[in-house]
């Protein structure tokens, strides 16, 4: 019964993290490339752009469900296919400053993994969103508490949503641990075996 929980534990916590990620429910607020990013997948879009690693539009259908999802909550409209790249501000990434993330590198890799993660872990749940998770919260932590690197403009503050302590706990839960070794109870312990006659008791 346990190993059947903990293995639904890990596949639900991996979908949740998925919706997370690709519905781009803002979970911070730094400086990017594009101007302001709050969700993964916006980090990664905009330097997957910059980058010309991936084609245009596969980035767009990576970026098209949460454009339609804030769509519908926002003014109850569908956004355009060919103006997606307006929207997340993405038509002049290329011409912005490497420098701006370049300075949030945790924040920039952890972004890769998180996105990477929760593709991956609709197959097979692992560690990846884990790893990326704490990596963007360290990079928010260093910059928030250590002021690295400084920011002068209040309007690009690092910021930090609630939501992310969701995102945190989704990406633990979503590590699929090896369940015989937790459930399987300690081996008993070997039987004493009776002590030889000594002996003086086989003289007597």
């Amino acid at each position: 019964m346990a190993k059947r929980w903990l293995s639904n534990l890990s596949s639900i916590a991996s979908r949740i993290n998925f919706f997370l990620i690709i519905l781009q429910i803002p979970l911070f607020r730094v400086p990017c490339r594009s101007g302001v990013c709050t969700t993964p997948l916006h980090v990664t879009s905009s330097q997957l752009i910059a980058s010309e690693i991936f084609p245009v539009s596969a980035v767009k259908a990576l970026l098209y469900p949460g454009a339609v999802a804030n769509g519908i909550i926002k003014n109850m409209t569908i956004p355009s296919w060919d103006n997606l790249l307006n929207i997340y501000n993405l038509t002049s990434v290329k011409e912005a400053p490497a420098v701006v993330d370049l300075q949030r590198l945790e924040v920039l890799a952890g972004s890769y993994f998180s996105v990477a993660g929760a593709l991956v872990g609709l197959l097979k749940p692992g560690r990846m969103s884990m790893f990326g998770t704490l990596l963007i919260i360290w990079g928010l932590v260093k910059e928030g508490i250590l002021g690295k690197p400084v920011n002068t403009d209040p309007t690009k503050s690092v910021y930090v949503y609630p939501t992310m302590v969701l995102a945190l706990i989704c990406a633990f839960s979503s590590v699929k641990y090896d369940v015989q070794k937790v459930v399987r109870s300690a081996p008993a312990g070997p039987i004493a075996k009776p002590l030889q006659s000594s002996s003086k008791s086989k003289l007597k």
